[in-house]
């Protein structure tokens, strides 16, 4: 076991730690009102102090199940550190949740309290909450003081009247660390669902515990770091980097969707993390700013990506950095060397130039970006090589909810590109057959873990925890992956996701989608065709895109070059399967059944909430569910 985890068993001994050591240091920065605010450590201690106090008086404890409903803000870590002080085990969600689901969560983790972010947000539940009996207190983080007698809903104004601090109430306070444990669990996190009814994810300190002191190496994270936040704090990927981030004493910027790239270049991060679908938005602005500024800015763009593309690819070649799934005869290997070290000789005066035009596109990421973290989802290759073409260090992560969530991480530790890295300090991993037999490297198999990081269970749900591990104990991930011959792991897709076709093809819909998305003018797609002859697609276009496509397909007078209003006209989606069909072909690693057989252009983005998790994955069940009729139309 690390030091640093035996000094600090648990999440509320690091928060204490950090607030100590970094008193006066920034831990937050985030916009109310227009108005900018930043919050020292020493500040988060006092305020975690007060509202526990008053937690307390009105009856949260320890194994207290508290519903904590609200966004990004810094309420939520005063809350979250609040409840840790205490014991109580923090149930978290975004305020996109359906009133629906919230009744089910709030029900089946039996919560006897509920922190909800304002007011308004109460009033659109309020109907279902009444109907609860075992709530025993509501409390409103944003909102006037609304307790009325024989009332059991107050807000944080009527909780913190007091706001004064004793000695003996800092000594009670840090000394609540002796009643916790690293076994006792901290937080209950229903999973958003891609596939079916959410699960709680019970997670110790022990478990959060292992990535809050297994991460910072890898990224060799030092206490001038700061970080711009967008993800929601309830998901465990964004909440262990907060957690990371507070554990060495760096500042935290909370953003939003509508303000990440303005405030990307206002704060000048040194580290960012966040999902593969924001890089793809980023990735979309870039491309189509150029492209708005001039067609042939936009070419000479590209072509400046594709040498630095290019070059790094030879580098790792050279320097064996690239993953090997297969042992290759050493003569051959070494010929490959000499042909990229030839390569590079050529290469380098162009990469040169190239890489000093693309650091002026690092200045939309504030210019003082030295890594970016992708989690909660599969980084598609062109996006990877992209953002490595442009100058940032990216790691590419892996982990789930159930694994509070790292399980590997190509950080600065691993060299070896287009991989997840290995897996992260003492975690064993396997890849195994369908008959669970194990895989060598190079096969496709599901991926299987062991470690701290595992949590213990699903709550109250016997028969999803005996699906989900193994008799040795290995917990079942439910994806799919290789491991090359060096253990640095490679996603291939989702057991759940796989479509077979009515011929019997397995395809990984994840791979077509991301090339589908590479197209300007589509936003996302969707691959569907489970026992069907062929593939299809759902397609969200980019409609400005779209024209612009459409008009350089057509002639000039001719009215789809005008506007692209009918969804359904036929020219137009012969165009634009056309188009996507031409980059599903054998020189791009695609088979002949992989190509799309018909597709049907939407009118609605997907949504988060709905069709998207928090963390914008696809919930396919939720797709297929809502547009049933469409694509029985479009296969038949």
């Amino acid at each position: 076991m690390p030091e640093t985890l035996r000094e600090h068993r648990t999440l509320f001994d690091m928060l204490l730690h950090s607030s100590s050591k970094y008193a006066e240091r920034t831990a937050f920065v985030y916009t109310s009102s227009n108005t900018e605010f930043e919050v020292s450590y020493e500040k988060l201690f006092d305020d975690a102090l007060v509202l526990a106090r008053a937690f307390k008086s009105h009856k949260v404890q320890k194994k207290s199940n508290v519903m904590l409903l609200s966004d990004n803000r810094y309420a939520w870590m005063v809350t979250d550190f609040a409840l840790l002080s205490l014991g109580a085990v923090s149930v978290p969600r975004g305020s996109d949740t359906t009133t629906r689901e919230l009744e089910f969560i709030i029900q089946h983790a039996e919560c006897e309290f509920l922190v909800i972010e304002t007011e308004k947000l109460l009033k659109a539940h309020e109907e279902m909450l009444k109907g609860l009996k075992n709530l025993k207190a509501i409390f409103v983080m944003e909102g006037g003081k609304t307790h009325r007698w024989f009332n059991h809903t107050y807000s944080y104004n009527d909780l913190l009247t007091d706001r004064t601090i004793t000695p003996e109430d800092r000594e009670e306070f840090i000394a609540r660390r002796y009643a916790l444990d690293m076994e006792d669990v901290f937080t209950l996190i229903y999973t958003s669902g891609t596939t079916g009814v959410p699960k709680g994810v019970l997670l110790t300190h022990r478990n959060i515990m292992y990535n809050v002191t297994t991460v910072p190496p890898l990224i060799k994270l030092q206490e001038s770091d700061s970080w711009v936040s967008i993800l929601p704090s309830w998901h465990i990927f964004e909440r262990t980097v907060e957690y990371v981030a507070l554990s060495r004493g760096c500042c935290i910027v909370y953003s939003a969707v509508k303000t990440f790239a303005a405030d990307l270049e206002k704060y000048q991060p040194t580290l960012v993390a966040t999902v593969p679908r924001l890089w793809e938005s980023m990735y979309s602005k870039i491309n189509q700013t150029v492209e708005r500024q001039s067609p042939r800015k936009a070419k000479i763009f590209k072509i400046l990506v594709s040498i630095s593309a290019r070059y790094n690819k030879l580098q790792r070649q050279y320097h064996n950095q690239l993953p090997v799934f297969e042992k290759v005869f050493w003569l051959r290997r070494w010929w490959q060397k000499i042909v990229a070290a030839f390569a590079i000789l050529l290469l380098a005066p162009l990469n040169a130039f190239a890489k000093k035009k693309l650091r002026l596109v690092q200045q939309r990421f504030g210019g003082r970006l030295r890594m970016a973290i992708s989690g909660g989802g599969s980084l598609p290759p062109y996006l990877e090589e992209w953002i490595d073409a442009i100058g940032i260090r990216i790691v590419n992560a892996y982990g789930m909810t159930e694994c509070a969530p790292v399980i590997a991480g190509r950080g600065l530790n691993c060299d070896i590109f287009a991989t997840l890295g290995p897996a992260t300090e003492n975690t064993e991993l396997r890849i195994v057959a369908e008959d669970g037999s194990l895989l060598p490297a190079g096969e496709v198999g599901e991926i299987q873990v062991r470690g701290e990081q595992v949590f213990p269970g699903y709550y109250a749900n016997e028969e999803e925890n005996e699906k989900a591990f193994t008799e040795d104990k290995f917990f079942k991930t439910g994806d799919l992956g290789k491991l090359t011959l060096t253990s640095e792991l490679v996603i291939t897709g989702r057991s759940k996701e796989i479509i077979v076709l009515a011929s019997g093809e397995n395809i990984d819909p994840s791979r077509i989608e991301s090339a589908i998305t590479k197209l300007p003018f589509v936003s996302d797609a969707v691959l569907v065709g489970q026992d069907k002859k062929g593939l299809g697609a759902l397609i969200v276009p980019d409609f400005d895109q779209l024209r612009s496509f459409i008009s350089g397909k057509f002639e000039p007078d001719t009215d789809e070059a005008e506007e692209v209003t009918d969804l359904t006209d036929k020219q137009v989606l012969s165009r634009v399967k056309a188009e996507i069909n031409r980059l599903l072909v054998a020189k791009q690693g695609f088979k002949p059944f992989e190509k799309l057989q018909d597709i049907h252009l939407l009118d609605k983005e997907f949504k988060m909430g709905e069709e998207l998790t928090n963390t914008m994955k696809k919930k396919r069940h939720v797709i297929e569910s809502k547009y049933r009729e469409i694509i029985s139309k479009l296969l038949k």
